[in-house]
């Protein structure tokens, strides 16, 4: 089976539910958690900073509940507790990775950036063919997205050094699927800020700008 480039086509870079705050961490609000948060934050601020400086478009996912748990359907069913819950300070968004204007934030109630968000309309407007992934958790949101994006045949990257799971057995686990998915899938922060670099600084092209370029999915724009 053949190992892809590192990109391919136009890049997204998606920061999954990276959430909370020094004085109310992951872990502590309804969620389990392996720990290493501070260093899951200091990678992505290096990825988000390199993919700016480069020209990578940044998506930001926040999941958010209402307190009644109107939206939460089968997420408590397991082991998470209810959590995400609107209002709450460890639902926010780190306050060092949050959207610069023009920079898309949605907001989703399920665990795959797919379902029920514009998230598919977003990476059209990008024309985006590889997407890198980043976040919490890595057996749940973040293994849910890659596998939703694999089946829209999207090439997908995992960053393994800013993600972090539920447990370190769970995480090791998801890791592991990814990469049965899509060979080269697991890679380093190191690895993709020296790719951003690579490309140069030119702007992301969306709209008209992007119009000559192909669409992962065939769908014009």
């Amino acid at each position: 089976m053949a190992r892809q480039d590192l990109f391919v086509g136009n890049v997204v870079l998606v920061s999954v539910d990276i959430q909370g705050h020094p004085d109310a961490m992951p872990g502590t609000a309804g969620i389990p958690h392996m720990g290493g948060y501070h260093d899951l934050v200091a990678n992505a601020e290096r990825l988000v900073a390199a993919a700016r400086a480069h020209g990578v478009p940044v998506v930001f996912f926040q999941e958010v509940h209402r307190a009644s748990g109107l939206d939460i359907g089968r997420e408590t069913d397991g082991a998470e507790d209810m959590h995400c819950v609107e209002g709450d300070r460890a639902t926010g968004l780190w306050p060092t990775l949050t959207p610069r204007a023009g920079e898309p934030h949605i907001v989703k109630r399920r665990y795959s950036c797919f379902i029920g968000t514009e998230l598919d309309i977003v990476l059209r407007g990008y024309r985006a063919q590889t997407l890198v992934l980043m976040g919490g958790l890595t057996d749940v949101c973040v293994h849910y997205t890659f596998a939703d994006a694999h089946q829209r045949d999207y090439h997908v990257r995992v960053v393994e050094d800013a993600v972090a799971g539920s447990s370190r057995p769970a995480h090791d686990a998801a890791l592991a699927a990814m990469e049965y998915l899509q060979s080269g899938a697991r890679r380093t922060t190191q690895e993709i800020v020296d790719a951003f670099a690579a490309l140069g600084t030119t702007p992301p092209a969306t709209g008209d700008a992007a119009d000559a370029q192909p669409s992962p999915l065939g769908v014009p724009a």
